[in-house]
């Protein structure tokens, strides 16, 4: 059983190691969604969003993992 538990543990510090990350990557899909129920954004322009959204959040968090 603790062996389990280990893992899971594991898996979930590989989720949760960088908070930057997880709450930027939760911004943008909010933000999208936000966009699209109330902007009325097309789908393939809220796409977009995600797609950049997300690559500028990995970017941030992999910066700032970088830096001392």
């Amino acid at each position: 059983m603790t062996a389990i538990v280990h893992i899971v543990r594991g898996l979930l510090g590989l989720f949760f190691a960088d908070a930057v990350l997880v709450f930027g990557v939760l911004a943008v899909v909010g933000l999208t969604a936000v966009l699209i129920d109330v902007g009325g954004v097309a789908p393939l322009a809220a796409g977009g969003v995600l797609l950049l959204g997300n690559l500028l959040a990995l970017v941030a968090g992999t910066l700032r993992a970088r830096q001392p």
